[in-house]
């Protein structure tokens, strides 16, 4: 029993586990940026914000602001697979229907040397708003890749000269973990839980009040679920537990026995 903690305590302050509570009933969302290139030197795109829309009836429904690194990208470098983070956000489990692109005014297309403005239409100003209608489940870790047309999205105006902006974003959502959740028949027994596969853990958590637990987060694999109660408690460890993108896999009621 010594040992178990031992390790938890080198787990915590030595490789920095994913840990996480039952009791949140969040995901987790991250909103990332990639690009079709198109026939330009540099598309450079100015985003000031981006925003959510949950559908949640308790305090999580609305529009959300994520956190991100406002300014000027270029598309053009986030091509041929790769893509770049905008921002992320808990959210409570259940339905976002639409994700928010809010773009400033110094937006640029490079041409033969020479940058050119690009024109945004004022319907555009207050937000692109790019539907996604996806369920998110509590545990799971979900990517929303926008995926800037380039070539589409810049139009030439007649003789004006001018060019104008009119995005063309295909908003694309996956999961990209999946997650373990129990409860312990003896929530007295406390325990510390561990997820395993092979020789690391990759997620720890503590059970609730209840007696239940959720270890978000986790790759796909197969993982040995080991537990660390309080003096006086035994709970087997489980193995052979299969963990699947975009699901949460429910090991049920854990008996507890006394030492």
């Amino acid at each position: 029993m010594k040992a178990f903690k031992i390790l938890f305590l080198l787990l915590i302050t030595g490789i920095g586990v994913i840990s996480c509570s039952e009791e949140t009933k969040n995901a987790r969302l991250d909103i990332r940026l990639t690009d079709d290139p198109g026939d330009y030197e540099e598309v450079n795109i100015d985003i000031q914000g981006v925003q959510i829309h949950a559908n949640s009836t308790d305090t999580g429904g609305g529009w959300k602001s994520l956190e991100i690194n406002p300014g000027i990208y270029n598309l053009l470098e986030f091509t041929n697979g790769l893509d770049t983070l905008l921002g992320s956000i808990e959210l409570p489990a259940g339905r976002v229907s639409q994700v928010r692109l809010l773009l400033g005014s110094n937006n640029t297309v490079k041409i033969d040397g020479q940058s050119v403005s690009l024109t945004t239409p004022s319907a555009q100003q207050s937000g692109l708003k790019l539907n996604v209608h996806t369920e998110l489940v509590e545990g799971i870790t979900y990517t929303i890749l926008l995926d800037f047309d380039a070539a589409r999205s810049i139009v030439k105006a007649g003789h004006s000269g001018k060019y104008i902006l009119k995005p063309v974003i295909r908003a694309i959502t996956e999961a990209t973990s999946g997650a373990i959740k129990g409860q312990i028949i003896n929530p007295a027994a406390i325990p510390a839980v561990y997820a395993i596969i092979a020789d690391d853990t990759l997620g720890t958590t503590f059970a609730n009040a209840e007696g239940k637990f959720l270890i978000k987060g986790l790759q796909p694999g197969i993982y040995t679920v080991s537990f660390a109660p309080a003096a006086g408690f035994v709970i087997e460890d489980k193995t052979g537990v299969s963990v699947t993108l975009g699901n949460v896999t429910n090991l049920g009621e854990i008996p507890v026995s006394n030492e």
